[in-house]
């Protein structure tokens, strides 16, 4: 057990049962007793998150004082709150919390020692204790009879603000209190607001420390050396990532510390959906093995078997398990400074090259726009690109200006001589539904050109659009999948919508520009600079 066994520096001297750092096979009895969640034949744990099925950024909230006011990057992604409502929405949280039964878990955040963050996650489900539990860093039990958070998570789905008297926006809150190292969590099942949460916190602290803290999976290869693999939801990145030829340091959040990558966590939280033994036999794996939480996935009444392939409750099924269910693993999450980073892009324009390798001003240009696409209303038929911007990867995690993220990206970049490549896992030879997703065969072969430097001394034209340096041919890949132009039926057609994306980036990065150097600034694409 933990050193401290009360909650009284939170005020809640609770009179229900608290249950702490249960193991996983008593969260499961708590959670199938309490009607949370159903146990599924192959062994995991499911839960259903409705309404919430996914991460509520409207509800996102940084309690504004002395401290944070210079230091946040004020906006949608961290919306003010004011910090004389905080108490009292706090205190009608602990009186809700009041006779309930909660769960504690002593966990960590980051696998480097010298940064490791203690964080203390007080939950009103025995099946969130269970994810919490899954994806932080378990302690010792030395670790444990010494744990001493510095930051705490309470979440409490069935507490719902009422925006008049609380100031929020809905019913729904995630408040993020620096000063009192606190985030409370109320209105949402959705388990992802308790690890990110955690994020947005190890974004806010690091920097001042010299750690760059990254949304993004790391793997090594036989001889050490690291790749990064940055990339938003739907890019690939956990899948690209589990290599069986390079053991994964960790799928989503790492820092980058001036010996080199260390993991956050100690779990993955996958996407689930359409996930095959063929494809991604190491997930797919973990969606039938006992411990793994998984979320909103259809589960048949009798057989009590999981449907892998429905979105009938949503697209974003997830899974939530440790990376010890995972054979090809960094077992201490440390890795050393990347020789190699990935920027993943789902271009479902259809425009961009498979692979290009980026000048060290691309690279900063890139970073700060974080590009992906999607397509809105595929169920209908609608197959319009929708472009989608995220700086650095990771806009809703960042509390601090993104600017100041790229610095340090820039930095260590120049520092460690790393290759930045941008990969494109979207659509090719037209938008997306009227052609097909690039081959994932073709692009694990790119990376593994990429990765082992066989693309180094490779010839390369430059994209007369965006600017970007093609290599020309690739190992195991056919040399016409490379020109992204010369796969489309109608070259003219290829050029306007080329050029409609490379306007679209020109529109993101504005906010950007005033804070850059002219070489980033003319790292844009070619097509439609201001003159």
């Amino acid at each position: 057990m933990a050193r401290t066994q009360t909650l009284d520096d939170l005020g809640l001297a609770l009179s229900g049962p608290l249950h702490w750092n249960l193991s996983t096979g008593e969260l499961y009895e708590h959670a199938v007793r309490r009607g949370e969640a159903q146990l599924s034949t192959h062994g995991p744990l499911v839960a259903l998150t409705t309404p919430h099925t996914g991460r509520s950024p409207k509800d996102k909230w940084v309690v504004r004082d002395a401290g944070s006011e210079p230091s946040v990057w004020w906006g949608a992604n961290n919306q003010p709150f004011d910090a004389a409502r905080f108490d009292p929405l706090f205190a009608r949280a602990q009186a809700y919390a009041q006779g309930r039964e909660l769960f504690v878990q002593d966990l960590f955040a980051g696998a480097d020692e010298r940064y490791r963050l203690p964080v203390r996650i007080v939950t009103e489900f025995a099946w969130h204790s269970l994810f919490a539990r899954n994806l932080f860093i378990r302690p010792s039990a030395d670790d444990l009879a010494a744990h001493d958070p510095q930051f705490t998570v309470v979440s409490l789905p069935g507490f719902r603000a009422d925006p008049a008297i609380d100031g929020t926006g809905t019913e729904t809150f995630i408040v993020v209190n620096f000063a009192r190292r606190l985030v409370v969590i109320g209105g949402t099942r959705y388990a992802g607001e308790i690890k990110k949460s955690i994020f947005t916190v190890m974004n806010y602290i690091l920097p001042p420390q010299g750690v760059l803290p990254m949304h993004c999976s790391a793997n090594v290869d036989a001889d050490g050396e690291t790749a990064l693999f940055f990339g938003l939801s739907g890019t690939g990145k956990t899948t690209l990532s589990m290599d069986p030829g390079r053991p994964l340091i960790g799928d989503d959040e790492h820092g980058w510390s001036d010996v080199g990558i260390f993991n956050f966590e100690g779990g993955c939280y996958a996407k689930t959906i359409q996930l095959s033994a063929e494809n991604e036999p190491e997930i797919y794996a973990t969606t039938r093995q006992f411990g793994t939480v998984l979320e909103n996935v259809p589960l048949d009444p009798s057989t009590r078997l999981v449907d892998l392939d429905s979105d009938e409750i949503t697209e974003n099924t997830r899974g939530a398990y440790p990376l010890t269910q995972l054979s090809n693993v960094v077992d201490d999450g440390l890795g050393r400074h990347p020789s190699n980073v990935i920027f993943l892009a789902a271009d479902a324009f259809g425009v961009l090259p498979p692979i290009a390798r980026l000048t060290s001003a691309q690279a900063m240009y890139h970073f700060l726009l974080g590009y992906t696409a999607r397509v809105a209303g595929t169920e209908r038929g609608v197959t319009e690109p929708e472009a989608a911007f995220s700086a650095c990867f990771g806009a809703p995690f960042l509390p601090r200006p993104p600017s100041v993220y790229a610095e340090m990206l820039g930095q260590k970049l120049a520092a460690h001589d790393a290759a930045v490549w941008l990969v494109n896992t979207g659509w090719t030879g037209g938008p997306a539904g009227e052609s097909d997703r690039i081959s994932l065969p073709y692009t694990r072969a790119i990376l593994r050109a990429a990765l082992s430097g066989a693309l180094d001394d490779t010839p390369t034209v430059t994209d007369p659009v965006f600017g970007l340096r093609v290599p020309t041919a690739c190992p195991d890949v056919p040399s016409d999948i490379l020109n992204a132009r010369g796969l489309w039926a109608d070259p003219a057609r290829y050029d306007a919508q080329a050029t409609q994306l490379a306007s679209l980036m020109h529109k993101a990065f504005e906010p950007f520009a005033s804070g850059v150097s002219n070489e980033v600034r003319d790292a844009a694409p070619l097509a439609g600079r201001a003159s």
